[in-house]
C-alpha cells in the first residue's frame, strides 16, 4: 500500500518535495525550506521572499522570524541585490537610472537603497551607454528618412529610461556623424 502524502494549503506544483515532506506543524521549517529553495536559483529581495511565503500560507510570525534570521546571516541583502541588479541590467540591457529604479521598486527594494544603487551610475556613464545603444541600432535605420530614424532611435532610448534631452542629443550627434543634416532640429523640439 502506497504512503499517502498530506496536501497542505498553499501547496503548488512548484513546491519542492522537501517542502512537502516537512511537518505541517512547523511553519518556520517550511519557511526556511521555501526561502532556501528560492534563493538557490537567484538572489531575491526580502519582499519577494515574504510574498512567496504569504502565497504558501506561512503564518506571518514564522515568516518574519525566518526572514529576519536570513537577513542577519546575509542570505537576504536588499542593498547588495540592488547594486548587482543595477550593474547587471545597465551593462547587459543598457537600462538607464529611471528604468532601473522602476524595476527595483517593483521588486520591493526600499527607496533609499534604490537611490544609492542607481547613484552608482553617473550621467557620463549613462550617456556613454546611450551612445553605444544608438550605434548598434543605427545601421538598422539606414534607408529611412531622418525624422523617422530620429523617432525610432530616441524612442528606443526612452523605453530604456533615458531622459528625453539626453536621448535627443545622443541621436542627433549620431546622425550628424553619419552625415545627416540636423541644423533644422532644435534640442527641445526634435
Amino acid at each position: 500500500m502506497a504512503a499517502r502524502r498530506t496536501e497542505w494549503p498553499g501547496d503548488s506544483p512548484d513546491s519542492s518535495r522537501a517542502e512537502k515532506e516537512l511537518s505541517p506543524r512547523d511553519p518556520a521549517e517550511r519557511a526556511r525550506a521555501i526561502c532556501l529553495r528560492l534563493l538557490t536559483g537567484t538572489p531575491r529581495t526580502r519582499k519577494q521572499l515574504a510574498d512567496a511565503l504569504h502565497k504558501r500560507e506561512i503564518p506571518s510570525e514564522a515568516a518574519e522570524e525566518v526572514l529576519s534570521r536570513f537577513e542577519d546571516v546575509g542570505l537576504i541583502n536588499d542593498a547588495a541585490f540592488a547594486d548587482a541588479w543595477v550593474e547587471s541590467r545597465h551593462h547587459g540591457r543598457g537600462l538607464a537610472r529611471r528604468a532601473l529604479a522602476r524595476e527595483l521598486r517593483t521588486k520591493g527594494v526600499d527607496s533609499t537603497l534604490i537611490d544609492e544603487a542607481v547613484g552608482q551610475l553617473d550621467s557620463d556613464q549613462e550617456e556613454a551607454t546611450a551612445r553605444e545603444l544608438v550605434a548598434r541600432k543605427l545601421r538598422s535605420t539606414r534607408g529611412l528618412d531622418r525624422d523617422r530614424r530620429l523617432r525610432r532611435l530616441a524612442g528606443m532610448l526612452a523605453r530604456k529610461g533615458y531622459p528625453e534631452g539626453m536621448a535627443l542629443r545622443v541621436v542627433r550627434r549620431a546622425l550628424e556623424e553619419e552625415g545627416e543634416d540636423t541644423t533644422d532640429l532644435d534640442e527641445a523640439g526634435c
